[in-house]
Protein backbone atom coordinates (compact mmCIF):
# COMPACT_ATOMS: atom_id res chain seq x y z
CA UNK A 1 0.00 0.00 0.00
CA UNK A 2 0.86 3.25 -0.71
CA UNK A 3 0.07 6.16 0.77
CA UNK A 4 -1.22 9.05 -1.35
CA UNK A 5 -0.74 12.78 0.94
CA UNK A 6 -2.89 15.42 -0.49
CA UNK A 7 -2.02 19.01 -0.12
CA UNK A 8 -5.14 21.30 0.63
CA UNK A 9 -6.24 23.56 -2.50
CA UNK A 10 -4.52 26.93 -1.55
CA UNK A 11 -7.95 28.59 -2.35
CA UNK A 12 -10.40 26.35 -0.47
CA UNK A 13 -12.59 27.67 2.14
CA UNK A 14 -11.52 27.85 5.89
CA UNK A 15 -13.21 24.60 6.87
CA UNK A 16 -11.88 22.30 4.15
CA UNK A 17 -8.56 24.25 4.34
CA UNK A 18 -8.43 22.83 8.17
CA UNK A 19 -9.69 19.35 7.40
CA UNK A 20 -7.24 19.33 4.62
CA UNK A 21 -4.83 19.94 6.39
CA UNK A 22 -5.28 17.48 9.14
CA UNK A 23 -6.06 15.22 6.59
CA UNK A 24 -2.70 15.62 4.95
CA UNK A 25 -0.75 15.07 8.44
CA UNK A 26 -3.13 12.48 9.70
CA UNK A 27 -1.04 10.94 6.16
CA UNK A 28 1.86 11.82 6.73
CA UNK A 29 1.86 9.77 10.21
CA UNK A 30 0.80 6.50 7.57
CA UNK A 31 3.55 7.39 5.29
CA UNK A 32 5.93 7.47 7.92
CA UNK A 33 4.90 3.60 9.38
CA UNK A 34 4.62 2.08 5.67
CA UNK A 35 6.63 -0.68 4.48
CA UNK A 36 8.61 -1.61 8.32
CA UNK A 37 8.06 -4.26 10.12
CA UNK A 38 6.29 -4.21 13.95
CA UNK A 39 9.57 -4.69 14.77
CA UNK A 40 11.01 -1.66 13.38
CA UNK A 41 8.02 0.18 14.58
CA UNK A 42 8.27 -0.79 17.94
CA UNK A 43 11.71 0.45 17.92
CA UNK A 44 12.90 4.18 20.14
CA UNK A 45 14.17 6.81 18.85
CA UNK A 46 16.97 7.05 21.34
CA UNK A 47 17.39 5.37 24.67
CA UNK A 48 16.26 6.48 27.23
CA UNK A 49 13.09 7.49 25.44
CA UNK A 50 10.50 4.94 24.58
CA UNK A 51 9.07 7.35 21.39
CA UNK A 52 8.73 5.12 18.62
CA UNK A 53 6.42 5.07 15.25
CA UNK A 54 4.45 2.62 16.60
CA UNK A 55 3.83 4.70 20.13
CA UNK A 56 3.20 7.46 17.88
CA UNK A 57 0.04 5.68 16.06
CA UNK A 58 -1.22 4.55 19.54
CA UNK A 59 -0.81 7.94 20.70
CA UNK A 60 -3.00 9.76 18.13
CA UNK A 61 -5.30 7.63 18.21
CA UNK A 62 -6.35 8.40 21.74
CA UNK A 63 -5.58 11.95 20.76
CA UNK A 64 -8.29 11.32 17.95
CA UNK A 65 -10.06 9.72 20.86
CA UNK A 66 -9.99 12.44 23.45
CA UNK A 67 -10.40 15.39 21.60
CA UNK A 68 -13.35 14.53 19.01
CA UNK A 69 -15.28 11.72 21.31
CA UNK A 70 -15.05 13.28 24.92
CA UNK A 71 -14.53 17.11 24.57
CA UNK A 72 -16.26 17.59 20.88
CA UNK A 73 -19.09 15.49 21.78
CA UNK A 74 -19.17 14.60 25.74
CA UNK A 75 -18.89 10.68 24.86
CA UNK A 76 -17.80 8.52 27.70
CA UNK A 77 -15.10 6.87 25.60
CA UNK A 78 -12.53 5.49 28.04
CA UNK A 79 -8.80 5.44 26.65
CA UNK A 80 -7.70 3.06 24.17
CA UNK A 81 -3.50 2.62 25.42
CA UNK A 82 -2.90 4.81 28.51
CA UNK A 83 -4.74 5.07 32.37
CA UNK A 84 -4.52 7.13 35.30
CA UNK A 85 -1.93 4.95 35.96
CA UNK A 86 0.25 4.71 33.04
CA UNK A 87 -0.40 8.24 31.53
CA UNK A 88 2.45 6.85 28.97
CA UNK A 89 0.82 4.13 28.22
CA UNK A 90 0.54 4.40 24.15
CA UNK A 91 4.25 3.89 24.38
CA UNK A 92 4.76 1.44 26.68
CA UNK A 93 5.20 -1.60 23.95
CA UNK A 94 5.61 -5.24 23.69
CA UNK A 95 6.31 -8.01 21.20
CA UNK A 96 2.36 -8.42 21.29
CA UNK A 97 1.82 -4.72 20.49
CA UNK A 98 1.03 -4.73 16.65
CA UNK A 99 1.11 -2.22 14.03
CA UNK A 100 -1.98 -4.08 12.39
CA UNK A 101 -4.11 -3.46 15.54
CA UNK A 102 -3.01 0.10 16.24
CA UNK A 103 -3.68 1.55 12.69
CA UNK A 104 -6.69 -0.06 12.59
CA UNK A 105 -8.00 1.58 15.96
CA UNK A 106 -6.33 4.70 14.71
CA UNK A 107 -8.36 4.74 11.50
CA UNK A 108 -11.36 3.97 13.13
CA UNK A 109 -11.14 6.97 15.45
CA UNK A 110 -10.40 9.21 12.19
CA UNK A 111 -13.43 8.12 10.69
CA UNK A 112 -15.41 8.93 14.56
CA UNK A 113 -13.98 12.08 14.11
CA UNK A 114 -14.83 12.70 10.69
CA UNK A 115 -18.32 12.05 11.71
CA UNK A 116 -18.98 13.74 14.78
CA UNK A 117 -16.70 17.06 13.39
CA UNK A 118 -19.41 16.97 10.66
CA UNK A 119 -22.29 17.94 12.93
CA UNK A 120 -20.31 21.13 13.85
CA UNK A 121 -19.84 24.33 12.93
CA UNK A 122 -16.60 25.78 13.33
CA UNK A 123 -17.51 28.03 16.01
CA UNK A 124 -19.85 25.68 17.52
CA UNK A 125 -18.70 25.02 20.88
CA UNK A 126 -18.13 21.28 22.06
CA UNK A 127 -20.05 19.32 24.31
CA UNK A 128 -17.57 18.33 26.32
CA UNK A 129 -14.68 19.73 28.42
CA UNK A 130 -11.53 19.12 29.12
CA UNK A 131 -10.55 16.47 31.32
CA UNK A 132 -7.77 18.37 32.98
CA UNK A 133 -8.64 22.36 32.64
CA UNK A 134 -12.57 21.98 32.51
CA UNK A 135 -12.66 24.55 29.19
CA UNK A 136 -14.98 24.30 26.39
CA UNK A 137 -13.57 24.71 22.86
CA UNK A 138 -15.08 25.28 19.40
CA UNK A 139 -14.49 23.01 16.30
CA UNK A 140 -11.93 25.48 14.45
CA UNK A 141 -9.58 25.23 17.84
CA UNK A 142 -9.81 21.48 17.93
CA UNK A 143 -9.28 21.26 14.38
CA UNK A 144 -6.16 23.66 14.87
CA UNK A 145 -4.97 22.21 18.17
CA UNK A 146 -4.71 18.48 15.79
CA UNK A 147 -2.93 20.30 12.93
CA UNK A 148 -0.49 21.06 15.56
CA UNK A 149 -0.24 17.85 17.01
CA UNK A 150 0.14 15.86 14.14
CA UNK A 151 2.32 18.47 12.51
CA UNK A 152 4.74 17.97 15.92
CA UNK A 153 4.85 14.08 16.10
CA UNK A 154 5.20 14.31 12.79
CA UNK A 155 8.48 15.80 12.98
CA UNK A 156 9.34 13.15 15.29
CA UNK A 157 8.42 10.62 13.11
CA UNK A 158 10.07 11.70 10.38
CA UNK A 159 13.08 11.51 12.87
CA UNK A 160 12.55 7.84 13.89
CA UNK A 161 12.23 6.62 10.19
CA UNK A 162 15.57 7.90 9.33
CA UNK A 163 17.51 6.39 12.20
CA UNK A 164 15.55 3.27 11.02
CA UNK A 165 16.13 2.55 7.23
CA UNK A 166 17.72 6.23 6.25
CA UNK A 167 14.32 7.34 4.59
CA UNK A 168 13.53 10.98 5.01
CA UNK A 169 11.08 13.56 3.10
CA UNK A 170 8.68 15.79 4.55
Amino acid sequence: MTTERRMPATTADERTMLEGWLEFHRQTLAWKCEGLSDEQLRSSAVEPSELSLLGLVRHMADVERSWFRRVLTNEDAAPLYWSDEDPDGEFHLTGADTYEEAHAAWQAEIETARSNAARFGLDDISEGKHRRTGERFNLRWIYTHMIEEYARHNGHADLIRERIDGSTGD
